[in-house]
């Protein structure tokens, strides 16, 4: 095991099973690299069945790489908008400033690996409750939690999508 001082500035191994996971307005967020100023930030993220991330956008690219399950991603070609299914092994690409959103229309929990800036991993800190232990349920976001999440979006500069019910 390696001192923490010396791997931070050194190659190591990252126990993705011990590391800060965070509850983001229902989706599941662990942190397997720390946001960290001029490094990428490597996430995994979970989307419960049934879960929508609604329409939105900011100026930081995103990557997600698709582990299990099936989600669905909004993307915009010239034509307008249409979902798209993204399977394990899959790759989607969201450049900045583009409109996206994704849906998980099955039984089964969607997992992730997203690869971002330190800027989104702030936000999602920012927004985010701790979770601990072996608990992953989550109950639907508060009214204020819904308003933290937009005064921080707006903060960031993000632009959402500000509909009660996006259609699925």
């Amino acid at each position: 095991m390696l001192d923490t001082a010396i791997s931070e500035h050194a190659g190591h191994f990252v126990d993705s099973y011990n590391v800060e996971t965070l509850d983001v307005l229902g989706l599941v967020v662990q942190f397997l690299t720390p946001p960290r100023d001029d490094e990428p930030c490597v996430m995994r993220g979970t989307i419960p069945p049934g879960v929508v991330v609604p329409l939105h956008s900011h100026a930081d690219p995103e990557t997600f790489i698709q582990m299990s399950g099936e989600i669905e991603g909004l993307s915009q070609s010239p034509e307008g908008f249409v979902w798209v299914a993204i399977r394990p092994g899959d790759i989607f690409h969201v450049p900045g400033g583009a409109k996206h959103a994704f849906r998980n229309l099955s039984t089964g929990p969607a997992v992730m690996i997203l690869i971002s800036t330190s800027i989104v991993g702030r936000f999602f800190r920012e927004i985010g409750k701790p979770i601990t232990g072996d608990s992953r349920h989550s109950d639907p976001p508060s009214a204020d939690a819904m308003q933290h999440f937009l005064k921080t979006a707006a903060a960031y500069g993000y632009w959402t999508r500000r509909r009660k019910r996006m259609r699925v």
